[in-house]
């Protein structure tokens, strides 16, 4: 018997974490003796992963997030780079966070490590340059997304598509009287999911106009209307109920939840979600929503100048046109917000369609993702 295949990972934050998680179960069925070590979060660890420093480090939001952090993450990355060229790990895998994994990977690369990228950086949104800088930096990338593969095989960068671990997690139907009881819900209100972000970042952004949003579709609307609040952590539920405080809506029947975005979007008629992956997870269960964002104005106007595609939320992008509204920015005020959810709430046929829509994205993304991908690390290390 050879020795332990040694495979190291970073992950930068939640969605990655998650993703990684499958990945090393899915590589500990084909190799039961491999080590993983690296940056990741619970869940990684939960898979006997080893995780250097906290993942929380990483994540940051924006330009300007990312430039405040700035020194105590290139001393890190510093760091873990002379760790990992000491140690020759078999593979590395950089699982999305692209500012911090490219430069280490192409790094790695240079010095006869084997370097795969999980999780193809949007360059579908952002001017291709950004794929020649890819191909020096990895020998193999795994794309989420069906779009994807074709730019890569158009600079000759070995790619394989390996879907969406989201699409084999979440089922093709969800029965919203189910969900609504488990929560217990009314089963016959007007019920609105509110997804303002994961990170502290969003929510200083958006929480106050999510609040307000839901306080005008109450008091000009709907007064039936019930607004469930997945939050991720302790500090940004803390966030969220400090905002119901300042817009004085503690009378606005809002149930925050610990986790349960699935949950929450699968008992809901309608949802206001902020942009990212949870936009993705509410297409996945098929309901109309309204996909807003806020960010740093100066990141923003970086965003505009760099995009070549007239949507930001990935459920439109997937599908190649605006099937859900985008409202963003200076647009997203919560009068504006209210009134079209409360559009979409009315609109069965609408409804209808846009089901319809999703399931066909869902098909495309179910590929049975940790499998494929861990196929794929697999043929790298051989």
């Amino acid at each position: 018997m050879g020795k332990a295949v040694r495979i190291a990972v970073v992950a930068g934050e939640a969605s990655g974490d998650l993703l990684a998680s499958h990945l090393i179960a899915a590589l500990k069925q084909h190799l039961p003796d491999a080590v993983f070590y690296g940056i990741g979060g619970p869940k990684m660890q939960a898979q006997g992963f080893d995780s250097w420093w906290p993942m929380e480090k990483l994540s940051v939001m924006g330009y300007w997030d990312a430039l405040k952090h700035y020194r105590e993450i290139a001393g890190i990355r510093r760091q873990l780079k002379h760790r990992l060229l000491e140690l020759r790990p078999d593979v590395f895998i950089g699982v999305d966070a692209p500012d911090f994994n490219l430069g280490l990977e192409a790094d790695l690369k240079a010095e006869g490590i084997r370097t795969i990228h999980y999780v193809s950086p949007s360059i579908w949104a952002w001017r291709g340059g950004r794929v020649k800088k890819i191909a020096r930096a990895v020998n193999r990338v795994l794309a989420l997304f069906p779009m994807e593969p074709p730019l890569y095989e158009k600079e000759r960068v070995p790619v394989t598509y390996v879907g969406h671990p989201l699409a084999d997690i979440i089922p093709l139907e969800t029965n919203k009287v189910a969900v609504r009881e488990k929560l217990a819900l009314p089963r016959n209100n007007p019920v609105f999911a509110l997804l303002p972000g994961s990170r502290r970042g969003e929510l200083e952004m958006m929480a106050e106009t999510f609040v307000e949003t839901a306080k005008i579709i109450r008091e000009r609307f709907l007064p039936q209307a019930v607004f469930v609040v997945p939050l991720a952590t302790r500090e940004t539920r803390l966030q969220f109920e400090t905002a119901i405080y300042k817009r004085q809506a503690t009378e606005v029947p809002f149930r925050l939840l610990f986790g349960h975005a699935q949950d929450a979007l699968g008992a809901a008629d309608v949802s206001l979600v902020a942009s990212g992956t949870a936009t993705l997870e509410a297409a996945l269960l098929k309901r109309p929503m309204v996909i807003t964002y806020k960010i740093a104005k100066f990141s923003y106007w970086l965003m505009k100048r760099m995009a070549y595609l007239p949507y930001v939320g990935l459920p439109n992008v997937l599908a190649g046109r605006f099937v859900v509204p985008e409202i963003l920015q200076d647009e997203a005020t919560p009068e504006r917000l209210a009134e079209e959810l409360v559009k979409l709430y009315g609109d069965k046929e609408n409804a209808a369609a846009v089901e319809e829509a999703f399931t066909d994205i869902h098909l495309r993304l179910r590929q049975n993702t940790a499998d494929k991908a861990a196929r794929a690390v697999i043929e790298c290390l051989n």
